[in-house]
């Protein structure tokens, strides 16, 4: 792992930097000491929202925060493609044939650097002196480090490979390392090829650290994109128009207001196969921008690019990938093409190694960027002007066909001031119809049971936010927005008019505020006849389904000012459960034994493998967008396994349910979601399960799959299981057991 930030962090953890000079989401700094290294993490509690400092010390075996957080990286993921690591080995065996003094920065778990220092002792035998012979593997994330410590020693490399615990951009020559590298080995790539911040760690390495003309694994990447038309793809960022198409009366992006609600302007991640049934392709791949390893990259570079339009067609985004030539001559690649792409016709012919994208992985993605608006309506042949920018982090393209169209109006830099980023799929679901339409009946069902005076929304829900100020007239709405705070309550203000509310009918006021201010108690004491939430917390973007439970201790936390009768919505939750062929998320997580010939066993408990832990120990529960994992089949029917009763406040709860198989074939897990029962009829529930694309389900994966069949097969197969659930709301934990009958 490079030293800027790990892999796909949980939000549930937060790494604080100490003087780094590059902003981004997850961010790691070691500090050290003539006593050893030590790290500080930053630990959320999901519940509550509240933070702590934990202290991270090199002698300290990893704790459970610690394994929790690796967990949910994708380093797992990573060291179980098969495709990549063979690539990167065959590689380093072609650049590196004699000693020679080799940087490997984010070593992660030390795989590069052994590689390295194995094709050192298998190159020519030439007498190595100073620094020739030696690997530097350079790592910053201090919990990797002392893993890299264990596998080295698995493996009998501690004293050919030197561990430096700090950032790339630390290193000094003539104190961290004796002389300049004359082979750079790195794997700090995410889907959009420079998020983790390859451009300055190549710079930088170039300027202070590399010999000049050094060698380099990999030695080039090539970025590709293709124009597309997509109404799902749309649907995920435009909800001005995606809006116009419903005929309820809440307008959360009003006319003039285009911007108020949106994405950010940035490149998304996405599994593109998982949507292929709704991508019409409208051009032929092309070439966005060449990287090279070898020598200093530019920090910025603009490129113009003519595309031909191969269908007619509305161009709703770009799908964009990368091909990584791993050696100088071009013989080894790999690919995170989408599966519809064959090979480049410039490679056709060439005796290359090919590790072409074909089987799932999740740490590497395709990468989506959206175009405004409506998109850009193309006839077959025609031609459009695509500008293609790069940052030091980022990747971003314009439509000049569209840029005099896209400039903003008096009315929408107005809107700016109060501009709320939402996820994607947030976007899309407040553009659901049937969603939206569940929500205004709820909140007219719990009206009629009494007439509020006072409406709380407790947490981030916008739509419910306007949505009673728009159907409660004679009502009062507090907005609590723990996470948007003032920009949700500036963003409420500005859409009054639009929505048939006055400003002063709503207002936004922090927890803290509403339990210590005694004027505060006094105005809402016994006065909260209607508290609401979808649930939807701000900035909780990755985690579990019952980490929104946070709904039910806010309720808690309120008991004391609800009146007499107070109608809570939703009234209650229901932990669901559907037992799920999933190959190739099973195997994505799968134990690793020998990578390339090195013993990984020693990372499985901390990684959060699936089987060959010690007795005792479980593989965690993790959050994933099913429809996103690859491969995955039900089953079984889906069970009820236990409810939250959020009319009362909250305390620990378990249940237990059976679960029937219906097919025959191997089952690798469990899959876990929240349904939430908006009235106590329970005639409006609102499902997050594996069909719903809007959500993550937790998926419980199993030790080794196991051959499943019905009662009616005559197979000797498991035909069910008990699955056995307790929640613990001191820490939000939901504890998941099972066993096979």
């Amino acid at each position: 792992m490079q030293c800027l930030f790990p892999k796909t962090l949980n939000p549930q953890f937060f790494l604080r930097p100490f003087n780094t000079t590059r902003s981004k989401a997850f961010t790691v700094r070691s500090m050290s000491s003539g006593s050893g290294s030590r790290m500080f993490q930053l630990k959320v509690d999901p519940l509550t929202g509240n933070s702590e400092w934990v202290v991270i010390e090199e002698d300290e075996a990893s704790g459970d925060a610690t394994k929790q957080l690796l967990a949910n990286t994708s380093y797992l993921d990573m060291l179980n493609d098969t495709r990549r690591n063979k690539a990167y080995r065959e590689a380093i065996d072609k650049t590196i044939t004699k000693p020679c003094h080799v940087l490997d920065i984010g070593a992660g778990t030390g795989l590069l650097s052994m590689m390295a220092a194995q094709a050192m002792d298998n190159g020519d035998s030439v007498e190595s002196s100073g620094s020739k012979g030696m690997v530097t593997a350079c790592e910053s994330y201090l919990p990797m480090v002392k893993l890299m410590r264990k596998v080295l020693h698995a493996n009998g490399m501690q004293r050919k490979i030197r561990i430096i615990n700090k950032r790339s951009d630390e290193l000094e020559v003539g104190v961290d390392m004796p002389s300049r590298a004359d082979v750079l080995v790195s794997e700090i790539l995410d889907s959009e090829l420079l998020g983790e911040g390859l451009i300055p760690t190549l710079q930088h390495a170039h300027d202070q650290l590399l010999v000049d003309n050094p060698k380099t694994v990999p030695y080039r990447a090539t970025v590709y994109g293709q124009l597309i038309e997509s109404t799902g793809l749309w649907k995920l960022h435009d909800l001005y128009n995606t809006e116009k198409e419903v005929l309820d009366e809440i307008r959360l992006v009003p006319e003039g207001m285009d911007s108020a609600l949106c994405v950010k302007r940035q490149q998304f991640s996405m599994h593109c196969d998982a949507l292929e049934e709704d991508i019409k392709l409208l051009s032929e791949p092309f070439k966005v921008f060449d990287f090279d390893f070898w020598r200093r990259p530019d920090s910025h570079r603009v490129m113009e690019l003519n595309v031909q339009a191969t269908n007619t067609g509305t161009v709703h985004a770009i799908i964009s990938w990368w091909l990584l030539q791993l050696d100088e001559k071009g013989t080894i690649f790999y690919s995170t093409a989408p599966k519809w792409i064959s090979c480049p016709s410039s490679m056709e012919g060439f005796n290359s190694s090919i590790s072409w994208s074909q089987n799932w992985c999740d740490h590497w993605k395709q990468c989506v960027w959206f175009i405004p608006k409506k998109g850009l309506s193309l006839l077959k042949d025609e031609e459009v002007s695509l500008l293609a920018v790069h940052t030091d982090t980022s990747i971003s393209y314009e439509m000049k066909t569209l840029s005099q169209n896209l400039e903003l109006g008096q009315s929408e830099l107005s809107a700016q001031k109060c501009q709320i980023t939402l996820l994607p799929e947030k976007i899309a679901l407040y553009s659901d119809v049937n969603w939206r339409c569940s929500m205004l009946k709820a909140i007219k069902n719990a009206m009629k049971q009494k007439t509020p005076s006072l409406c709380v929304v407790v947490d981030d829900s916008i739509f419910l936010a306007v949505a009673l100020a728009h159907l409660a007239k004679g009502s009062h709405v507090l907005s609590l927005f723990p996470g948007l705070q003032e920009k949700g309550a500036q963003y409420l203000q500005a859409v009054a008019a639009a929505n048939g509310y006055s400003k002063d009918h709503v207002e936004v006021q922090k927890m803290s505020e509403l339990l210590t201010s005694q004027s505060s108690q006094e105005k809402v004491a016994n006065q909260i006849d209607l508290l609401v939430g979808e649930p939807f917390y701000y900035g909780n973007n990755s985690v579990l389904p019952w980490q929104n439970l946070r709904f039910w201790k806010d309720r808690s936390l309120l008991d004391s000012v609800l009146s007499e009768g107070a109608v809570i919505m939703p009234c209650k939750g229901l932990l669901k459960a559907c037992a799920m062929s999933l190959p190739d998320l099973w195997q994505s997580h799968q134990c690793l034994q020998h990578v390339e010939g090195f013993d990984h066993s020693v990372v499985n408990s901390t990684l959060g493998a699936c089987g060959g832990l010690p007795p005792g120990q479980e593989n965690p529960t993790l959050p994933f967008s099913v429809w996103q994992c690859g491969e995955s089949k039900k089953m079984s029917d889906i069970v009820t396994i236990m409810e939250f009763n959020f009319l009362k406040t909250i305390s620990p709860c378990s249940g237990k349910a059976k679960v029937e198989f219906i097919t025959h074939g191997k089952c690798h897990g469990f899959v876990l979601w929240i349904d939430w029962v908006m009235d106590t009829e329970e005639s409006i529930v609102l499902s997050t399960g594996p069909e719903q694309r809007y959500w993550k389900q937790g998926v419980k994966l199993l030790k080794e799959p196991v051959a499943v069949g019905s009662h009616r097969s005559a197979t000797t197969d498991c035909h069910s299981a008990d699955i056995e659930t307790s929640f613990d709301p001191s820490t939000g934990d939901l504890i998941v057991d099972y066993a096979f009958l």
